[in-house]
């Protein structure tokens, strides 16, 4: 369909002809992108004219004209109309008349309206008073009538922006800085807003509205074209969901990849991210600018008068070779000559971060444009500065963003080219991976204290998501893959085998500590065969802890923390030559004594809560006020029966417990005491407020246990009530043996949507099958849970591996139901 046949319909049937012209180009699979937005614009310029021309008697000191992203020619298929009817206040009751015909048209096609009745003098001081009305203004174009009108009102405005940008700039970054601080950033949100998240087009308008008051102006270089990507997606989300909406929501994605002929959500997403990060460093390289020229306009005038009118001289001072300090940033020295060193992008990149300054976008393109290739392996230096730049801490992430942004970082790290804005769909990272392992070298700074082997650390923390770009098992992808890299950063054949074991294991310690009993020796001796020595242990240690707070705030504890450490220590034992003992039964304390009594004496359960805390690691600092709370240990005595843990596991649930780990065991009772005791010993944790007094657990338990608690019903109530929001839909569980995990008990590990009720299912069906639960471990990330059961027979002994993967088919049957 042509422009003229649009037109020619817009004419002939008004208000319905441009709604089925609009239609008509809205629906057409050939034209998309800034085509169609440019082709919509047109076609509502040409409507919005007709409109006015036959409304208006007279077209003298009137004038019709769009502003903000109408202006700019950009409008997406639900876009709203930003509109201003112009006017020199001649004759106010024809202008409201005129208003009238021209807004009531667009409001009745369903079409969002920005309107605004003004004369310039009002625009001018309402621009003064409002951020956003000058921003829109910058953009103004226009549509019909007197076009004098409209032309003095942009040069007046215009001229306003640059008169006052010493002013208004500083208030344009405020709101920038604060939109970010709500919205968050672009480039890693799995659900964004394209327009107010930072890095997206709201922030690319800001860039264009600096350039405007020619203060500064943005690097150009993939701009425009990021812009582009953004308002493309923009557009195929509002054809997705036929709504005005900027947010790209997880149900909604795959639908807008398929919109824009992309191969799947991630692919969108990764458009988005890169897209999103152009923009962010545009932005950081502009504000820079900004505050520079800024400041020095303030300044400039003090330091003529002490230098008798002559040109300040900008001081220089040296951070390494070839490389100083300007004007605060770090930029090349002049005798620097980067076609003749290698080294001199970490050289300048290790000096940048170490001084807490940005490198200059001038001399990182230089590098970028002139610097030779590493040789293979790299010379001591650059392996030296590479490891320096990671121990630098948080300075070291807006240097290596800007390296990125010119691409050094993939010329010196080939592979970093598949994990670079590569989403992470869990609710556990909050991070791409590329930057979360940036994260993880910054977390892995604070800890080089702690290894004697700083550099390894760093380099592994670095590194030790670098399968995730591959198919399969990141972890062994991975080893593969760092054994290449160590090697060519110039690491020896030893350190080579360190690093590519902390990759390979870097999940180890974390999986086997919430998921493992740490009493079984096999257990411990697995770990200590998979880790090797005593130093690479050590490092692991560090890379673990740096690893999980780098991922976000779900991934790590003091609880998470303890269990770790104290898996260390064991393993440590093993490595230095101590055997495991082989774990016998603890012999009852004085309240699980009491407790078992009780509960033979009343037939029924008794249990008792207390708070537990754990204090800090030997070598970290306690922080102010009372320990962390791990949790409160739950204790119940309760006669030997079946459906224990399902009646438990059901009562905490209603009671929205959420239980962290589990051991369940029969009780030796005293010489004199007759009866069969079961002991559970939970360390529990309120998911809301605060616990439940132990007299309502415990009736509760009584009832579960005699049948009158209907647990199931209960649950379902709850569901019922409070239902969940619409999202992804997650992937099945799934139920596997773990093999040879343990001597004494069959290991079963379920993987499944953590959701309330979940362990009361397991504990059921575990039940039902007739296996015993010796004790369970349980983890929950974010959406996930992943608990380990280790179960044995009536006898007490591991299940025959045909019944063992019977059980866990029918568990996973059970939960797929």
């Amino acid at each position: 369909m042509t422009s003229t046949d649009m037109r020619k319909d817009a004419e002939d049937s008004g208000p319905s002809g441009y709604a089925a012209a609009r239609l008509r180009l809205l629906t057409e699979e050939a034209r998309s992108g800034p085509p169609r937005r440019a082709a919509l614009s047109r076609l509502t310029d040409e409507w919005l004219t007709g409109l006015f021309t036959a409304a208006a008697e007279d077209l003298r000191g009137i004038s019709l004209v769009a502003v903000g992203g109408y202006g700019r020619g950009e409008l997406s298929p639900r876009s709203d109309l930003d509109l201003l009817l112009l006017h020199d206040g001649a004759d106010s009751k024809a202008v409201a008349a005129l208003a009238d015909r021209l807004w009531y048209p667009v409001w009745d096609l369903g079409l969002a309206l920005d309107h605004s009745v003004r004369t310039p003098a009002e625009a001018r001081r309402t621009a003064a008073e409002d951020l956003k009305v000058q921003l829109g203004l910058l953009d103004a174009r226009h549509l019909a009538g007197d076009l004098g009108l409209t032309s003095a009102l942009r040069t007046t405005v215009l001229a306003d922006w640059r008169n006052q940008a010493p002013k208004r700039l500083p208030e344009l970054q405020e709101l920038c800085a604060e939109r970010a601080e709500r919205q968050g950033e672009l480039q890693y949100l799995l659900e964004p807003d394209l327009k107010e998240a930072r890095g997206g087009l709201r922030d690319a308008t800001a860039l264009r509205a600096v350039a405007a008051s020619w203060v500064a102006d943005a690097p150009r270089e993939g701009l425009d074209d990021a812009r582009r990507r953004l308002l493309d997606v923009r557009d195929a989300l509002h054809l997705a969901t036929g709504r005005a909406t900027d947010r790209l929501a997880l149900q909604e994605q795959d639908q807008v990849a398929a919109e824009l002929g992309l191969l799947d959500a991630d692919t969108l997403l990764r458009q988005v991210y890169e897209a999103a990060r152009v923009v962010s460093y545009a932005s950081d390289v502009t504000w820079r600018e900004v505050g520079r020229v800024l400041r020095s306009r303030a300044v400039r005038p003090r330091l003529r008068a002490m230098l008798g009118g002559g040109k300040p001289v900008a001081e220089r001072s040296p951070l390494a070779e070839g490389v100083v300090e300007q004007d605060g940033e770090v930029v090349l020295a002049r005798a620097a000559r980067p076609e003749r060193d290698p080294v001199l992008p970490l050289r300048a990149a290790a000096a940048a971060a170490q001084a807490g300054l940005p490198l200059s976008l001038h001399a990182v393109r230089r590098l970028a444009a002139t610097v030779r290739p590493l040789p293979t392996p790299w010379p001591a230096e650059a392996r030296e500065q590479l490891v320096t730049l990671l121990g630098s801490g948080p300075p070291t992430i807006e240097v290596w963003e800007a390296l990125e942004a010119e691409g050094l970082v993939t010329r010196l790290l080939p592979d970093w080219e598949r994990v670079r804005c590569r989403p992470q769909r869990n609710a556990v990272h909050i991070w791409t991976v590329d930057r979360h392992l940036i994260e993880t070298a910054v977390r892995a700074s604070e800890f080089t204290r702690r290894v004697s082997r700083p550099d390894l650390l760093l380099v592994a923390a670095l590194l030790h998501d670098i399968g995730k770009g591959w198919p399969g098992d990141h972890s062994v992808a991975g080893e593969i893959i760092v054994k290449d890299v160590a090697a060519r950063i110039g690491f020896d054949r030893a350190d080579v085998t360190v690093l590519s074991t902390l990759v390979r294991h870097h999940l180890l310690l974390v999986e086997t500590a919430t998921r493992r009993d740490l009493e079984d020796p096999a257990t411990v001796r697995s770990v200590a065969e998979a880790v090797g020595s005593q130093s690479t242990l050590e490092l692991l240690h560090a890379l673990t802890e740096a690893d999980a707070l780098a991922t976000g705030p779900a991934a790590w504890s003091t609880w998470r923390g303890s269990l770790v450490t104290d898996l260390v220590k064991r393993v440590a034992a093993v490595l230095a030559g101590d055997e495991p003992d082989e774990p016998a039964t603890a012999a009852a304390t004085a309240e699980q004594e009491r407790l078992a009594i009780e509960a033979v004496a009343t037939g029924s359960p008794v249990l008792a809560l207390r708070a537990q805390t754990e204090p800090p690691a030997d070598d970290t600092e306690q922080p102010p006020g009372d320990p962390e709370p791990l949790g409160v240990e739950l204790l119940i005595a309760v006669p030997d029966r079946e459906g224990v843990l399902p009646a438990v596991a059901g009562v905490l649930a209603v009671h929205r417990l959420t239980v962290r780990t589990a051991e369940l065991r029969a009780l030796d009772l005293p010489d004199g005491v007759e009866g069969s005791v079961l002991l559970l010993n939970w360390r529990v944790a309120a998911e809301y407020g605060s616990l439940p007094q132990a007299a309502r657990l415990r009736a509760d338990l009584v009832r579960a246990l005699d049948g009158t608690l209907d647990i199931a019903g209960r649950l379902a109530e709850r569901d019922a009530a409070y239902p969940r929001r619409r999202g992804v839909i997650a992937p099945p569980p799934r139920v596997t043996v773990a093999p040879a995990a343990s001597r004494h008990a069959t290991v079963i590990e379920v993987r499944a949507q953590d959701a309330p009720g979940l362990l009361f299912r397991i504990g059921t069906a575990l039940d039902d099958a007739g296996v015993r639960v010796r004790s369970m471990h349980v983890s929950t990330l974010g959406a996930n849970a992943v608990d380990a059961f280790y179960v044995t027979g009536g006898d007490g002994s591991p299940l025959p591996g045909e019944e063992a993967t019977t059980v866990a088919r029918k568990l996973e049957e059970t939960l797929r139901a």
